[in-house]
């Protein structure tokens, strides 16, 4: 008879649950993670992992038909939908099977079907109509199973409003999105955080007419509001209509096509699109877990924790996206590793929350991390602010993304780094040299000491740095 007692279950195999279940048999527990669906969860399979696919594919196109800028010549350059799409899934099923591989290295029982919380230690899994994605041959299946610590990891889902309710063919999620075969020649996008924005950016550059609906006045709303006013002048650039400080009151629906009425200012007008992609935001994945039998307290959608992720009711925890924001994998995985090493009782430092960084992979890209500079003035603090523009620096000269800004917030008393935030070329890959820093409690002393490689955009960093010090060199 199969095992049916762990040390450890995990409810989801997401990037959160899936890590934390790595961390925990590598800290000698006995574990088992259920799922329903999806090995990798949401993040590999219909998120993160794809949505960059696609986003590549659209970079690529960019730079094909703006190869005359590069003193090349490329011609009769098409798009083909079916292929990009194609290469994106190819993408999720190579990072399913290194999950599926993790999970059989590290001894991790696979449980698949959708679990209930009994009570506390006891969980009944039931069959879930849909095949689980690279099912290892050994999982087990519906039953009654045993842990001392239940972890719940579910993630979130698309939120959707009265009116925007998706159907899969008109009005999308980013599920729908990331899977169709073809492009909609006008499309509108409601909602400008990171998942709209990104969506907004892939179907403008491969061709679609966009116009992008956000109901608060700034786009891009967590991130710095100058860094969100640069990108906002990028994209209507690129040929993107923005609309903000303004909602979709209606939409009506024709065969294969909808006028959307937009409120904004008091007045209404109207447009019609090919399809709609809703991207108001996720909502937890609390229901039908059992969390209110077993008396776990739930507040505004998400399951309350604590510093470790334990709930109020002991022996169950929660993690990732389920757990509140921000709703990013990898605070996921780092709230989960800080959650199985508390189990473990190494005492682990709790999360902090402002150096969480956050990326949005659209063209430009933008990132950050820490405090922005309203929030920093809304804490009354005393602070220095440094600037350094793409156009001072040489490496981003030579590669034809010149159109970019380095900013950062220093507390003005102790030259705490409070805050960094960029907008341009690959400085998603650049803001985790920030995040180190902010880590370290490094001071803007030891940033302008550090040697930065000369060509590269990294430069623009230390040069923001040296801005807010009267020291600039390159502007």
């Amino acid at each position: 008879m199969a095992d049916t007692s762990f040390d450890i279950i995990i409810i989801g195999a997401g990037p959160g649950g899936y890590v934390t279940a790595i961390r925990a048999a590598q800290l000698g527990f006995k574990v088992a993670v259920v799922e329903r669906q999806f090995l990798g969860g949401i993040c590999n399979n219909w998120g993160c992992i794809p949505t960059k696919a696609l986003l590549r594919s659209a970079e690529i196109y960019h730079y094909m038909t703006h190869a005359k800028d590069y003193g090349l010549a490329a011609e009769n350059v098409k798009a083909d939908p079916a292929a990009v799409i194609a290469r994106s899934r190819g993408v999720v099923n190579r990072l399913n099977t290194g999950v599926g591989f993790l999970f059989k290295k590290n001894k991790i029982t696979v449980i698949k079907g959708e679990a209930v919380i009994d009570a506390p230690g006891k969980i009944t899994v039931k069959n879930y109509d849909s095949p689980l994605v690279n099912m290892p041959k050994d999982a087990l299946g519906a039953g009654t199973y045993q842990a001392k610590h239940i972890i719940v990891a579910t993630g979130a889902r698309p939120r959707t409003l009265p009116g925007l309710e998706p159907d899969g063919k008109l009005v999308w999620t980013y599920f729908d999105a990331l899977a169709a075969t073809q492009l909609p020649q006008a499309l509108l996008v409601v909602g400008s955080g990171a998942i709209g924005i990104e969506f907004a950016s892939f179907y403008r550059t491969m061709g679609a007419e966009v116009t992008v609906v956000e109901v608060l006045p700034q786009i891009l709303p967590v991130e710095d509001a100058e860094i969100a006013g640069i990108a906002r002048k990028q994209f209507e650039k690129q040929g993107m209509k923005i609309i903000a400080g303004a909602k979709v009151t209606k939409l009506d629906k024709k065969a294969d096509s909808v006028t959307a009425t937009i409120e904004v200012n008091g007045k209404a007008e109207q447009i019609t699109i090919d399809r709609v992609i809703a991207a108001v935001g996720v909502v937890g994945n609390v229901e039908n877990l059992g969390l209110e039998k077993a008396g776990v307290k739930i507040e505004r959608g998400v399951i309350k924790i604590d510093d470790y992720g334990k709930t109020n009711v002991p022996g169950i925890y929660a993690i990732g996206d389920v757990a509140g924001p921000p709703m990013l994998a990898h605070k996921a995985e780092h709230e989960g590793i800080v959650c199985v090493e508390a189990i473990k009782g190494l005492h682990p430092h709790p999360m902090d929350r402002q150096k969480i960084p956050g990326c949005t992979y659209c063209h430009p890209q933008i990132a950050s991390v820490g405090l922005t500079e309203a929030a920093a003035k809304e804490k009354k603090l005393d602070i220095r602010i440094g600037r350094f523009p793409f156009m001072g620096n040489g490496k981003a000269i030579a590669q034809g993304e010149d159109q970019g800004l380095v900013k950062v917030i220093f507390d003005k008393k102790t030259g705490q780094l409070l805050g960094a935030h960029m907008v341009g070329s690959e400085v998603t890959e650049l803001i985790q040299g920030f995040v180190v820093a902010m880590n370290l409690e490094t001071t803007e002393e030891e940033l302008m000491h550090t040697i930065f490689p000369h060509p590269t955009i990294s430069e623009t960093m230390k040069e923001a740095v040296l801005d807010a010090y009267g020291r600039v060199l390159n502007m």
